[in-house]
């Protein structure tokens, strides 16, 4: 099943189908609102079953011939499908990060069976792979790359003045809107991060951010005896998507390879956390834990909407997040139903700062 068929990773999965018809069967399609495109999808792959809308999306994974579930939904919409899945004993393979953010308390604990959570995430996957056939406990730091995003190197006072079609312009992956505006605040780097702790039992202090922005290296892994791991390839996602499906084997690649006598130079710096709060932010959250992670992706996901719309300015993104952050009154996470009232309540106050603002 693929749940989020017509955004990015969805179109990309269903290429990995294609690619590989042998081995792949898709049984079902969800979708947002682009519901033509989901009926071309679905004949094409003689798909039966189909859902319109993340709540419908669930009934798709009761289906008896399900045994693995692609969540490429967007947003803390995904988290319900993914415990449904790890619930229902499919294996999941995970696109949806707010699953992990805002729920990881409760994923985790039902994820301990080798290969019944992989990631997608090209970060993700590529720590996966590094870490095959290693021993955890000789792991002393990961390296999590980011591209930088369209506005490295602006200014705090050209930051003030970007807009949507400015951050969408992302340089070197071709993702969905919501993920693009992430990419660009660095918001993105900092879900990626509380994922990493979670998928890798890793502390927050051991979790390092690197700007690579040619984004040839994908993530590394440190070990105890200083020898680096790291993964490199084509900025493809159709890649880390089917070795999340073909895990534990190896397929033939989707992607055209690098031929790395061209790539050139391989840029790396440090990540510029005073002109993009958001991924100090995230790790704030991450390190506090319990519901304010939720609290904190609510609220960006209520200000990258109205960034969108030309509702709010770039800086008021971390300025929303950071008001509501401060407001919330973090617990221990205990319930699906918790993170539902706390995600309500965050986007409440969210929409109530950028109305003031506005």
């Amino acid at each position: 099943v693929v749940l989020g068929s017509t955004g990015s990773i969805g179109r990309q999965t269903l290429d990995v189908c294609r690619m590989h018809p042998d081995k792949l069967q898709v049984v079902g399609l969800s979708c947002h609102s682009n519901i033509c495109l989901m009926e071309e999808q679905a004949q094409e792959f003689q798909v039966q079953a189909s859902a319109v809308g993340a709540q419908e999306a669930l009934s798709l994974l009761e289906r008896d011939d399900v045994d693995v579930v692609v969540n490429a939904l967007v947003g803390a919409a995904g988290l319900a499908a993914s415990l449904k899945a790890l619930e229902s004993g499919r294996m999941l393979a995970l696109a949806n990060k707010e699953s992990l953010v805002v729920g990881g308390d409760l994923i985790m604990p039902m994820a301990q069976e080798p290969g019944i959570l992989m990631p997608i995430d090209s970060e993700h996957g590529a720590i996966y792979q590094c870490l095959v056939g290693e021993d955890a406990a000789r792991v002393s730091r990961l390296w999590v790359t980011a591209s930088g995003g369209p506005f490295r190197g602006k200014t705090q006072e050209e930051l003030a003045y970007v807009t949507a079609a400015d951050a969408l312009a992302h340089p070197t992956w071709n993702m969905g809107r919501k993920i693009t505006i992430d990419s660009s605040t660095l918001m993105n780097k900092g879900l990626e991060v509380i994922e990493a702790h979670h998928l890798f039992q890793m502390p927050y202090d051991r979790i390092e951010v690197l700007v690579q922005p040619q984004s040839a290296i994908h993530s590394m892994v440190e070990f105890t005896d200083g020898s680096v791991k790291a993964h490199l390839g084509a900025t493809d996602m159709r890649i880390p998507i089917q070795y999340a499906l073909s895990w534990p084997d190896r397929w033939p690649s989707p992607a055209e390879a690098v031929d790395f006598r061209t790539m050139g130079s391989l840029d790396l710096a440090a990540p510029d956390l005073e002109r993009f709060p958001c991924l100090s932010l995230a790790i704030q959250a991450g390190t506090r834990g319990g519901t304010l992670p939720c609290a904190m992706n609510a609220a960006n996901e209520v200000a990258v909407a109205a960034f969108l719309e030309g509702a709010c300015g770039f800086l008021d993104i971390p300025a929303c997040v950071q008001h509501v952050m401060e407001s919330h009154d973090a617990a221990p996470v205990q319930s699906f139903e918790q993170l539902v009232e706390a995600d309500e309540d965050s986007r409440r106050r969210a929409e109530a700062f950028l109305r003031i603002k506005r």
